[in-house]
C-alpha cells in the first residue's frame, strides 16, 4: 500500500478499501451497476421464499391437514432455514463477494423448486411411510417436520443468502448504508406481501399448486440468467438450468397429489382445499385430503348412503318433521349436499340453507352431485353466518369437522350459545364429531363437555364401521318422545329400520368438565392424539401380518 495510503485515519482507509472491492464486483458484470436490477433481485427473492411457504402448505395439507400444527411446522423450518441462510450470505460475502456466486445459488435455489412439484408428493409418502413403522407419538408432528426439513429448508437457506450478498453490490458508502439496506428490505417485504396474495387468490386457485412452484421457480432462473448473460459467461450454468428446468416443467406440471389414483372424475384445488372426485358404479365420492377419507358421497340409486349421514336424519324426526307444516334446517358445512338431498328425498315439508365456505365445491355439488337447484347455499364462514342472521331453526346441523382441521371458532362453548340462540324451542342441533378416541380427554370428549354445558339434553352414537359419533342436541327435554311419535309417521320403511337401530343406540351423555372456549381450544393437538392412536391401531396390525406371512404377506396387504 502507498505511504499516503498508511497515513490515512483507519476509517478511511476502510472506505477505500471497500470502495476498491466494490469496483471490481461491478467489473463482473455491468449490469450490477443498475440499482433497479438489485432492487428487484431483492424483491422476487422475497416474493419467491413466501410463494414456496404457501406452496408448501398446499402440498402438504392433502397428506397431512393444513391444521395450525402443519402451518408452525412449515412457519419455523422455513425461518431457521432463512436465519442460516442470512448467517452463511454475511460470511460468503465478507470472504469473495462475487456475484457469480449469489447468481448461481439463486440458479440451484430455483431448481430445487421447480423439482418439488416432480419428486415432493413421492418424498412425503416415502418419509410418512418410514416413521409410521418407527414413530410411536406425534406421528403428524414428526412426518410433516421431516418433510419440510428435506423439502423446503435447502432452496431456502440459499434465498437466505440473498440480502447480505445484495448489500456489498448496493451500498456506494458506508456514510449512505442505513439508507441503502432499508431500500433493500422494504424491496423484500413488498415481494414478500405479494407472494403472499398471489399465490392464494390468483395462481394456486387458477393453475394449481404445481404451477405455482414452477412459476416462481421460473421467476428466479430468469433473473440470474439475466446476470450471466449480461456478464458474457455462465454458459453452461444456463444450458444445464434451461434444461432441468423445461424436464420438471413436463414432469412437474400435473397436480395430481393422489397420483395413484386412475380415472378421477375431477381433481383440482380451491382457494381453501385440494378436491377430488371419484366416480364408480355405484356412488360419487368427495375427498378433500387425499388420507382422510370421505367427505361427501352421492349414491347413484337415491338411498342411504351407510355413513353418517343416515344417522343424522333422526335429527328431523326428533324436531317433530311430520308434526310441522315447514321445518327449517340450516346446515353449516353444506359440503356437496348429501344431508340436504337426503332430507329432500325423505321429507316433504323441508326448507334448507346450506353454508359452505368453499365456493368451489358448492360448483362440484351442482356438477357431480345433484344439488337441488331450490336449496341456497352461502359462501361463508359459519359462526360469521349465525352472527348476520336473526332467524330461527328446526334443525342445525354442524358438519364442519373435516380430519384434523377442526375450526376452533366452531367448537367453543361461545360458538354453541350461538347455534342454541338460532334453534327454535323444540329445535334440534346435530354434530358430527369425526374424531372418535379412546382415551380420556380425548377429541369428542371435549367436544361433547363443551356442548353439555350449553344444553341440557345431549345424546350420542357411534356410527359403525367409522370413527365418526353423531351428537343430538336440544333446549327441549321431549326430544326422543318426539321422535318416537315421528318414527310412527314414517312411510318408508329403510328410513324407519334404521331410526329404530338408531333410538336404540343413543346414550345420554353424562358430561365431565372439559372444555372448549374462544380463548383456549387446543382442537389440533387433540386431533392429532386421535390420529395417533389410529396409526398405532393400523401399525400393529400391519406387523402382526408381517410377522405371519413375512414381506411378501406384507406387501400383499399394501
Amino acid at each position: 500500500m502507498p505511504e499516503f495510503d498508511m497515513m490515512l485515519p483507519v476509517d478511511r482507509k476502510c472506505v477505500k478499501i471497500y470502495t476498491l472491492r466494490k469496483a471490481e464486483i461491478m467489473e463482473k458484470a455491468r449490469i450490477l451497476q443498475n440499482k433497479t436490477y438489485l432492487y428487484l433481485t431483492e424483491f422476487f427473492a422475497g416474493m419467491s421464499v413466501m410463494a414456496v411457504e404457501l406452496g408448501a402448505s398446499r402440498l402438504l395439507a392433502p397428506y397431512f391437514s393444513s391444521s395450525q400444527i402443519v402451518w408452525t411446522i412449515i412457519i419455523g423450518t422455513i425461518m431457521i432455514a432463512m436465519a442460516l441462510g442470512n448467517i452463511y450470505g454475511g460470511k460468503k460475502a465478507d470472504q469473495n463477494p462475487d456475484p457469480d456466486r449469489l447468481y448461481a445459488r439463486m440458479i440451484l435455489a430455483a431448481l430445487w423448486i421447480a423439482a418439488i412439484p416432480v419428486v415432493g408428493k413421492y418424498i412425503i409418502l416415502g418419509i410418512s411411510a418410514l416413521l409410521i413403522f418407527t414413530v410411536s407419538s406425534k406421528f403428524l408432528i414428526w412426518a410433516a417436520f421431516s418433510a419440510c426439513m428435506v423439502i423446503f429448508v435447502f432452496p431456502l437457506f440459499l434465498l437466505g443468502t440473498v440480502t447480505p450478498s445484495l448489500v456489498k453490490y448496493t451500498v456506494d458508502s458506508l456514510s449512505d448504508n442505513g439508507r441503502t439496506v432499508g431500500m433493500l428490505n422494504a424491496f423484500n417485504t413488498i415481494g414478500s406481501i405479494l407472494g403472499t396474495f398471489l399465490p392464494t387468490f390468483v395462481t394456486i386457485p387458477a393453475v394449481g399448486t404445481s404451477m405455482t412452484f414452477l412459476i416462481f421457480a421460473g421467476i428466479l432462473l430468469a433473473l440470474a440468467f439475466i446476470y450471466f448473460l449480461s456478464a458474457k459467461r455462465g454458459g453452461k450454468k444456463i444450458g444445464l438450468g434451461i434444461l432441468i428446468f423445461v424436464l420438471c416443467c413436463i414432469f412437474g406440471s400435473s397436480g395430481s397429489f393422489a397420483f395413484w389414483e386412475k380415472g378421477l372424475a375431477y381433481e383440482g384445488e380451491s382457494v381453501y382445499n385440494y378436491l377430488q372426485v371419484k366416480e364408480d358404479e355405484d356412488s360419487v365420492i368427495l375427498s378433500t385430503n387425499v388420507l382422510f377419507g370421505v367427505q361427501s358421497i352421492m349414491k347413484k340409486d337415491h338411498g342411504l348412503t351407510g355413513m353418517y349421514y343416515d344417522y343424522a336424519l333422526a335429527a328431523p324426526f326428533m324436531a317433530g318433521v311430520y308434526e310441522k307444516e315447514q321445518m327449517d334446517v340450516l346446515i353449516l358445512g353444506m359440503g356437496t349436499g348429501t344431508f340436504a338431498s337426503q332430507c329432500e328425498r325423505y321429507f316433504y315439508n323441508m326448507q334448507i340453507e346450506g353454508v359452505e365456505i368453499d365456493e368451489k365445491i358448492t360448483d362440484l355439488a351442482g356438477r357431480y352431485f345433484e344439488l337441488p337447484e331450490d336449496i341456497p347455499v352461502t359462501t361463508y364462514d359459519g359462526r360469521a353466518y349465525l352472527n348476520a342472521v336473526d332467524k330461527k331453526y328446526d334443525v342445525i346441523m354442524v358438519d364442519a369437522y373435516q380430519d384434523i382441521t377442526i375450526p376452533f371458532q366452531m367448537s367453543s362453548v361461545e360458538f354453541f350459545y350461538l347455534v342454541q340462540n338460532h334453534l327454535a324451542d323444540d329445535g334440534v342441533m346435530v354434530v358430527n364429531m369425526n374424531m372418535r378416541g379412546s382415551k380420556k380427554g380425548n377429541m369428542n370428549q371435549y367436544l361433547a363437555d363443551t356442548i353439555s354445558q350449553v344444553f341440557k339434553n345431549v345424546y350420542t352414537i357411534d356410527v359403525p364401521g367409522s370413527t365418526n359419533r353423531e351428537l343430538f342436541a336440544s333446549k327441549s327435554p321431549h326430544m326422543l318422545e318426539a321422535m318416537h311419535d315421528n318414527m310412527a309417521l314414517s312411510a318408508d320403511f329403510e328410513l324407519t329400520e334404521l331410526m329404530d337401530r338408531v333410538a336404540a343406540g343413543l346414550d345420554a351423555y353424562e358430561p365431565g368438565d372439559y372444555l372448549l372456549t374462544d380463548d383456549r381450544a387446543p382442537v389440533e393437538l387433540l386431533g392429532m392424539q386421535v390420529i395417533d392412536e389410529i396409526i398405532r391401531e393400523q401399525v400393529e396390525y400391519y406387523r402382526a401380518v408381517y410377522e405371519r406371512e413375512g414381506l411378501r404377506g406384507l406387501l400383499d396387504q399394501l
